[in-house]
């Protein structure tokens, strides 16, 4: 019995450990810094991938969190422990009556019927849409499109044109900014290390010659406001590098 009751625990001691190890390598291999998360005051957060927004109050499971925490040589924090869990669909499902709105139902419609039972109606904008679609360009590497966007850049600038830089992730906001400051433009940077300051950059954002990059914080719901004579310059121009 007691040979059974080492060998379990010497079992146990070496899955734990090789648990550890995989999730060391995940830290080191999968996730990056300024992307998935990032490093403020000591504390890794993690970096909601659909808003660019820091979720505060929120880790990884699994010791991931700790292992990041390894990586980054900060502080390695207890474990939290989930006691429950619901999926977002059967939590709208408990309540009696559902309703919504937004900007991106059409495109789930048929998901929303499939799993709410619920029809989508398109209501039509109250002006008339003035804003100019331009087809996507595509570029063969990385440091052409930035050279292609800081050149972009510095034309807009030239004329007075406001203009929001779209990027995907910190890393690459951060990147533009750099090229930009090289380049002597001057600037703002909105990301989820900036998020201070975020109304002050986004009443800037429509002002002449306001070069403002941004993650996805800057997406729905954000309204720029034009400065003076803002519809001479054409407007906010939106460049995205996705």
């Amino acid at each position: 019995l007691s040979k059974k009751e080492e060998a379990q625990a010497l079992h146990m001691e070496r899955s734990d450990r090789i648990h550890a190890i995989n999730q060391l390598l995940r830290a080191y291999s999968l996730y990056e810094k300024d992307i998935e998360y990032i490093v403020q005051d000591g504390k890794v957060l993690i970096v909601d991938e659909h808003t660019g927004r820091v979720l505060h109050g929120r880790r990884f499971s699994d010791g991931l969190h700790q292992s990041l925490e390894a990586k980054e040589k900060v502080i390695i924090e207890k474990e939290t422990q989930t006691m429950a869990t619901i999926t977002i669909q059967n939590y709208f499902r408990l309540y009696s009556k559902l309703a919504g709105m937004t900007g991106t139902a059409v495109t789930e419609a048929q998901e929303l019927m499939e799993i709410y039972k619920l029809d989508v109606v398109e209501i039509p904008t109250n002006q008339i849409v003035i804003r100019q679609d331009n087809d996507d360009l595509v570029y063969r590497s990385k440091r052409e499109k930035y050279n292609a966007v800081i050149k972009k850049i510095q034309e807009l600038y030239k004329i007075g044109q406001p203009i929001l830089v779209g990027t995907t992730s910190v890393e690459e906001s951060e990147t533009l900014a750099r090229m930009l400051k090289r380049a002597k433009l001057p600037h703002n940077i909105l990301n989820a290390k900036q998020h201070q300051r975020e109304a002050e950059v986004i009443t800037l954002a429509g002002q002449k010659s306001a070069v403002t990059i941004a993650t996805n914080m800057a997406g729905r719901g954000t309204d720029i406001k034009l400065g003076e004579g803002g519809k001479d310059f054409g407007g906010v121009f939106i460049l995205g590098t996705g």
